[in-house]
């Protein structure tokens, strides 16, 4: 990136020079490239000291569950089923990738992740019937649920699925979604429903609670409309509460429940 900018490697005021007149760059880019050319300085006996960005945050978007929904419904097997794991359980897509066969108890349906990113920790979570369903039908043609396939091959096919979705359903919000908008959105989902920013930042694995606090600011920004559902029994509201459907009240022996849209 510094090359294709002009910059001298081997001069570091050239360097610090082009960073700063990149327009484009914000201020994340700049402190990346600094690092990185710090590295290489080091690493050919250079000194270097880097001019200082400030970090640059901004509030990722959140869809709306029935645009979730809708590219699950257009992907193929395996990528419907990745993108219903990282739905419902909000691991990172490595995480997903990694995931074998012997960390996923079907008859006590629960997912364990054993091997976290960044420095995360390990935590297992309650998995539906549905979900369990979708990932018991992929082939077990080896130890990993999602093959031995690498994230280039899956980004590839979920980039040409999200695509051809938005163009078909005309909402170009959609191309908005990648596979850690899908964490976003449940941690978000999870702090409205609970507002227990704890039990957000133990869903996530989340070692420091300011990474998890930028889901309290989310609630705001999405709206007030519900999907309701009805159960007359136990069995019903099971699947109802499963579904992420919250119990409201009941009237007239019917349970009602409803799930933000």
């Amino acid at each position: 990136m510094l090359l294709r900018a002009g910059a001298d490697l081997l001069n570091p005021e050239s360097v610090k020079d082009i960073t700063a007149k990149q327009e484009r760059w914000g201020n994340n880019t700049r402190r990346m490239a600094m690092a990185v050319y710090k590295s290489f300085t080091a690493f050919i006996g250079m000194t270097f000291s880097p001019p200082k960005y400030g970090a640059t945050q901004k509030l990722p978007f959140i869809p709306l569950e029935s645009e979730i929904d809708a590219l699950i419904a257009a992907s193929t097997r395996r990528l419907a089923a990745m993108l219903a794991l990282l739905k419902e359980v909000p691991v990172r897509v490595g995480e997903a990738l990694r995931l074998k066969w012997i960390d996923i108890d079907f008859e006590r349906r629960c997912i364990i992740v054993n091997n976290p990113e960044k420095n995360g920790k390990p935590r297992a979570f309650k998995a539906s019937e549905k979900l369990l369903c979708m990932l018991s039908a992929l082939p077990k043609k080896n130890d990993r649920v999602f093959g031995l396939a690498g994230y280039a091959s899956i980004e590839n096919q979920f980039v040409i699925t999200r695509k051809r979705t938005a163009n078909k359903l005309q909402n170009p919000r959609i191309l908005q979604i990648h596979f850690h908008t899908l964490r976003h959105w449940k941690a978000t989902m999870e702090y409205h429903k609970t507002r227990d920013i704890l039990h957000v930042m133990n869903l996530l694995g989340h070692r420091n609670i300011e990474s998890t606090s930028v889901y309290t600011h989310l609630i705001s920004t999405e709206g007030d409309e519900y999907h309701s559902a009805v159960a007359k029994t136990v069995d019903e509201a099971r699947k109802l509460l499963e579904e992420g459907f919250e119990y409201v009240c009941q009237k007239d022996d019917v349970m009602l429940f409803r799930k933000r849209k």
